[in-house]
């Protein structure tokens, strides 16, 4: 019996007392009624007691655990896929997790209808205040970077509940991922390109500045690439003579001339052979600059037809170009039969003027 059905039982049977004493007052009852009154007043409370005792009597042990449980208050909710801004305009991060909560134990002035979304709504601003300035192809990182943010129960604004996530993703849209994965392809694309480029200028370069500056230059150059064949050195002197000319546009030296030996014109074509000249009237006196280019080609078993004329007529026209010779590059390429694939953007830009108005 709990204290409040006592306290009532109590009170009854004072109130039926007090009631008994005044019948018995007035209707002048015998000692053996007041015996009775007595007795009854003290066995109605034993009474009520007792049947009170009969209905806690408890089950038998062997059936309690067929007792449903006790219904547990549920503190947890599931978000997915909640977009969350990132460093990157219109790259949102997909969001999922489970928000757990349990109130502080303040008093609260009004009542909480959804402490559900309150938990939710604390849990996502915390989330959200590490997302928007991480980028956004760090998602897996910042996945764990979350997971440790968010695993402490922190009061939410109101101050009635603590909140926390566990089981946290954090993903972008298949659209986003491809993007970013094309965006990085580009880059690497990018740097291998840069690099290569900026090789191939330090190569012409050092051709055009250093080894081709004049004779006495590719001469050294060639020794150091070739410094047991002196004798070889000096028989091509000639052929490196046209070739310091060539890629300077500038005729051959003077004192130079007697080392060049004059093209084969038997076997050329009546007009070829007009344009080349003749025994009787030296290349490197009349001749232009590509025909002393031919005369070194030749000298140098390239005859024509042979495909490494072009290649070679190319490597030297890019060099002309370095030097501001854009008419001679292009005459020898004309002349040549240079290979018919465009120049890389450089050489394009020098060749025009840089700007498609000319040189």
């Amino acid at each position: 019996m709990t204290s409040g059905a006592k306290t009532v039982t109590v009170f009854l049977t004072v109130l039926c007392g007090l009631l008994l004493t005044i019948v018995a007052i007035c209707g002048n009852w015998p000692w053996w009624a007041w015996a009775a009154l007595v007795a009854l007043l003290l066995g109605v409370p034993l009474l009520i007691t007792k049947i009170a005792g009969i209905r806690r009597r408890t089950l038998p042990p062997e059936l309690t655990p067929y007792l449903p449980p006790v219904p547990v208050e549920r503190r947890e909710e599931q978000i997915s896929h909640v977009s969350l801004p990132s460093a990157w305009e219109d790259y949102d991060f997909l969001f999922s997790a489970t928000v757990r909560w349990c109130p502080t134990g303040k008093p609260a002035e009004e009542p909480i209808v959804n402490p559900a979304g309150l938990a939710v709504e604390a849990v996502l601003k915390r989330a959200r205040a590490i997302t928007k300035d991480r980028e956004p192809g760090w998602a897996s990182f910042i996945q764990h970077e979350l997971s440790g943010a968010l695993s402490r129960m922190q009061p939410e604004p109101t101050g009635h509940l603590q909140a926390m996530a566990e089981a946290i993703t954090l993903t972008l849209s298949e659209q986003d991922q491809e993007r970013l994965d094309s965006l990085a392809s580009v880059r690497k694309d990018k740097a291998v390109w840069e690099h290569q480029r900026k090789y191939e200028q330090s190569k012409r370069e050092y051709l055009g500045d250093d080894v081709l500056k004049d004779t006495g230059s590719a001469v050294v150059w060639w020794l150091a690439k070739n410094d047991d064949q002196v004798h070889k050195a000096v028989e091509d002197l000639g052929l490196l003579a046209q070739l310091t000319s060539a890629a300077n546009d500038t005729d051959v030296p003077e004192r130079l001339l007697h080392l060049l030996s004059p093209p084969n014109t038997e076997d050329a074509e009546p007009e070829e052979a007009d344009s080349l000249g003749t025994a009787d009237q030296p290349l490197g006196q009349t001749g232009s600059t590509a025909d002393h280019f031919d005369a070194f080609l030749q000298g140098m078993g390239l005859d024509a037809g042979d495909v490494r004329r072009g290649i070679l007529t190319r490597q030297i026209a890019e060099i002309l170009v370095t030097q501001g010779r854009n008419e001679t590059a292009e005459e020898l390429l004309r002349r040549f039969d240079a290979p018919a694939t465009p120049f890389d953007d450089d050489f394009d830009r020098n060749s025009t003027g840089g700007d498609g108005s000319g040189p």
